[in-house]
């Protein structure tokens, strides 16, 4: 059995009940992929069990930042910039292929939130809070610099801008390689299966859970010392079924980005700025196109499943139209679009651009332990503290001892490249590989960037497969990035592929239109899709392409 492979689903299921975990995580987002990973180099045997695909919720509907928190600073969360804007460092130094630098200006006009002494203070308290390094402390621009690195920027009372770094990441793809890094160290997890309900001893204490498989229907019964609850959205979810929700619960909020192509958006400079009511916006360039968000409004739907309203989205483009008045975007040129709910901590009176990011832990009284609120920046440290009291719980009661967190310096999946320094010579060395092969340097390069050190796999199925790709119909470099999907990653759904293994849905829609077919086609003969399974993953991925595009409609 491959530990990681679709082709091995019925198998990944059956050894959920074979063993009794020390530690069963629910949740396949970035959180419970941390503590899977923290978990398992500690050598705890851990399981994890996620009701979607991974990073399906939160995880992969972010603004793909992994960023410091500056906009903390104006609540006074000291504290979580501290800790946050020094683990983005670690984040980057473990998986350079994931994430990588941005310089972000953060513009000031005449009668902003922001004014030049006050962007100066912040930016240098920032750069102190977070320990940033020196190449990359803050500077400031005159209106003239601020015009000449952006001319898109408003003109009219621009009284200058800060630039400082900010680090852009594919977040599904660095909660992917989180998650494949705890399997290398014996972690077993699964994708589409959802906890149902908890089995309790006769003293009201959890000993596991009842996981059904959400494809075939079957329910396995699967033992465990500790449960993590890393439900991110669905914590609360959880909590209701163990009948511990109480005292502190979750305040949902939502955010909303939408995509243009760079002939509409020309967007040379990424930009953080303040609308009119104080809440702040992203507009990143990024593989020729541009995308803005977020909105930070209260959210109270269906949690799988977020959509943009026409509120939404008319108020990023009134957005985008003060802050680049020559930009004269309508709705009809959004590409694509995503939506996603951000699980904070419900405090009373705040609204949601004020509640905190910090995290917190609750215990029940039948011992199950839920994660709530936090960043992704921070979810190595969060990891930390949810397995640090694991192991402290272990060590009580059974006496078992496991050591401290060790996973500071330790590369994820693909991340095994030397660090940052050492993954500008890989690039070099892998692209002339991949031209040599006969690949365009570009789709070389994007490999390369998107898989790390794992290129190489990509990279032999590519060579070695060729008459396989041709028979399927398949562009050959597509079907590597296919069979590598299902292989080593756990790509099941086509939506799983087009979403979260290449983000492609949401950054060139057309590759989806172009190839959709034949790979579903392929996915079902691979993975024996019954005539109705085919029926509805085609229906899902078509719904998923044309909400992305006009989603008012789909409401």
């Amino acid at each position: 059995m491959k530990q990681f492979s679709s082709y091995d689903r019925k198998q990944h299921f059956e050894k959920l009940t074979q063993e009794e975990w020390d530690v069963l995580v629910i949740g396949g987002g970035i959180t419970g992929s941390g503590i899977a990973l923290d978990a398992a180099s500690r050598g705890m045997k851990t399981a994890v069990v996620e009701m979607q695909d991974y990073a399906a919720g939160t995880s992969s509907r972010s603004t793909k930042l992994v960023h410091g928190g500056l906009r903390y600073l104006k609540q006074f969360e000291v504290k979580m910039v501290a800790e946050v804007g020094k683990e983005r460092e670690i984040v980057y130094e473990n998986g350079p292929h994931v994430t990588t630098p941005e310089w972000m200006m953060l513009p000031f006009h005449e009668g902003g939130n922001f004014g030049p002494l006050s962007t100066n203070v912040g930016l240098r308290v920032y750069d102190y809070l977070a320990g940033v390094k020196k190449s990359e402390r803050r500077t400031m621009f005159s209106p003239e610099e601020a015009i000449e690195r952006e001319p898109l920027v408003k003109r009219d009372g621009l009284k200058g801008a800060g630039f400082y770094v900010e680090y852009k990441t594919d977040d599904a793809r660095l909660t992917l390689d989180v998650m494949k890094k705890a399997v290398e160290y014996g972690a077993l997890s699964t994708n589409y299966a959802k906890v149902v309900d908890f089995i309790y001893n006769d003293h009201g204490k959890l000993v596991g859970a009842k996981v059904e498989d959400t494809v075939s229907g079957e329910q396995y019964h699967v033992k465990a010392k500790k449960i993590v609850n890393a439900g991110g959205p669905w914590v609360d979810d959880l909590r209701e079924i163990d009948g511990s929700k109480k005292g502190k619960t979750l305040q949902l909020t939502k955010g909303v980005h939408l995509v243009f192509d760079q002939s509409v958006f020309p967007l040379k400079q990424a930009i953080y700025f303040d609308s009119p009511d104080g809440r702040m916006i992203f507009a990143i360039p990024r593989d020729g196109k541009t995308y803005v968000g977020t909105t930070d409004t209260k959210y109270e739907s269906e949690i799988a499943h977020p959509t943009m309203t026409e509120e939404d989205r008319d108020y990023i483009l009134g957005a985008i139209h003060m802050m680049f008045p020559t930009v004269e975007v309508t709705a009809d040129d959004v590409e694509s679009s995503w939506a996603g709910v951000r699980p904070l901590i419900h405090e009373e009176g705040k609204d949601p651009s004020e509640i905190s990011r910090k995290d917190e832990i609750f215990v029940s009284d039948s011992g199950l332990i839920s994660m709530a609120g936090g960043k992704l920046t921070g979810y190595r440290k969060m990891s930390q503290h949810a397995v640090n009291l694991v192991r402290d719980q272990i060590m009580e009661e059974y006496g078992i001892r496991y050591s401290d967190s060790e996973t500071k310096n330790m590369p994820i999946s693909g991340g095994e490249v030397g660090g940052s320094k050492g993954f500008e010579k890989f690039k070099l060395e892998r692209v002339q590989i991949g031209t040599a092969m006969g690949m365009d340097e570009a789709k070389a390069t994007q490999l390369v960037q998107l898989y790390g050190a794992n290129v190489d796999k990509v990279f032999d199925i590519y060579k070695n497969r060729q008459d396989d790709a041709k028979k399927a119909g398949i562009d050959p470099v597509v079907f590597a990035q296919l069979v590598y999907g299902l292989e080593h990653e756990l790509t099941y759904k086509p939506v799983d592929f087009f979403i979260r293994r290449t983000a492609a849905l949401f950054f060139n829609i057309q590759y989806v239109r172009d190839h959709k077919e034949a790979v579903i086609d392929y996915m079902a003969k691979e993975l024996n899709y019954s005539d109705e399974q085919k029926r509805e993953y085609t229906e899902e991925l078509e719904r998923l392409m044309k909400e992305a595009v006009n989603p008012i409609e789909y409401i």
